[in-house]
């Protein structure tokens, strides 16, 4: 039913905003729920914002009992790898006891269904060329540890509880809503795509190219980059699923086509116009040669795929960098 309520955790961040904005234009009531410490004021403009931390039980459980959401999409976490192979205590603290906090407000406050924000990063080093839902999982760093133990909180909550959920384990988010004053602003970045637009724009001397022996087709890594409002989308098909009564389910949110950072370099040239300034460096400890994900239970099951090709991630993303993100964050 039109307007029904959905609480979305961490919705003031990346990927929480432009669900928040397709949530919204699917004709849900949107309720924000973000600490604002990474997540910007800014992008909580589809709907009621509360400012909280998820691991505040006392405060989630209270804007849960408020809004009596029909569903919520939880999104609140730390997400950079590399910081959680040097500093794993807040990472642990924050999506693994977020995740217990909101699975005990849920189940005060009558079990509303929850998709989860997860991540390929649980499967660990590739087995085979394009991943499926039943990949083995053995995370290669203590962010995707941090995920893989919160699927198993899921999961033990379905069988003790009854609790309803479905987890989405994307691949490279990237690209932005301009038109709307959504795109990547983290602080600091550390994704490929705005990283190369910055050397463009001058906040950064060159993109750094790591590694060019890898076994992939030009030596470089590849990855699977799929459009932030692609992502966006699964996530209403799948609140819309679980609301409808659908069992909790996985998905592998992804094209199914990498990318190699060489190609991203090239693809960034040719939508750009300009020469990207290129330093070469070796491998980084810990990065696999390709991560490509096998979508097709999406498609079957949730009727979607990713429908913006590289090049329109990568014109997006250049419009909100070079033209959007200076007016909104000066």
């Amino acid at each position: 039913m039109a307007g029904e309520t959905i609480l979305v955790t961490g919705g003031a961040g990346y990927i929480g905003a432009h669900t928040c904005l397709a949530l919204a234009q699917a004709g849900f009531t949107v309720v924000v729920y973000d600490s604002l410490v990474h997540g910007h004021r800014a992008f909580a403009k589809f709907g009621a914002l509360e400012v909280g931390d998820v691991r505040d039980r006392e405060r989630l459980s209270a804007v849960v009992a408020a809004h009596q959401p029909a569903a919520i999409v939880h999104f609140a976490a730390l997400i950079e790898a590399g910081v959680s192979v040097r500093d794993p205590a807040p990472f642990y603290d924050v999506n693994v006891g977020g995740v217990a906090a909101l699975l005990d407000a849920a189940r005060a406050h009558g079990q509303p269904p929850i998709v989860f924000s997860s991540t390929c990063a649980t499967y660990g080093a590739p087995l085979q060329a394009a991943l499926d839902e039943t990949h083995p999982q053995q995370p290669l760093n203590p962010y995707g540890w941090t995920k893989f133990a919160a699927e198993r909180m899921f999961a033990d909550h379905a069988t003790a509880y009854g609790q309803r959920s479905t987890w989405l384990r994307y691949f490279n988010a990237a690209g932005a809503a301009p038109e709307h004053g959504l795109g990547e602003h983290h602080d600091p970045e550390t994704h490929a795509i705005p990283l190369a637009i910055f050397a463009l724009l001058g906040r950064r001397d060159a993109f750094t190219l790591f590694g060019e022996d890898y076994d992939t087709r030009d030596g470089s890594c590849v990855r699977d980059y799929i459009h932030v409002l692609d992502l966006a989308d699964a996530h209403v098909r799948a609140v819309r699923r679980l609301i409808d009564g659908g069992p909790g389910e996985i998905f592998n949110l992804g094209t199914g086509d990498g990318a190699s950072v060489k190609e991203v370099a090239a693809a960034i040239e040719r939508v750009t116009g300009r020469v990207l300034p290129l330093v070469r460096a070796g491998r980084r400890p810990g990065d696999s040669a390709a991560l490509v994900a096998n979508a097709a239970k999406a498609r079957r099951e949730l009727g979607w795929r990713a429908e913006r090709n590289l090049d329109a991630i990568i014109q997006s993303a250049w419009t909100w960098h070079a033209e959007v993100e200076p007016k909104v964050f000066p």
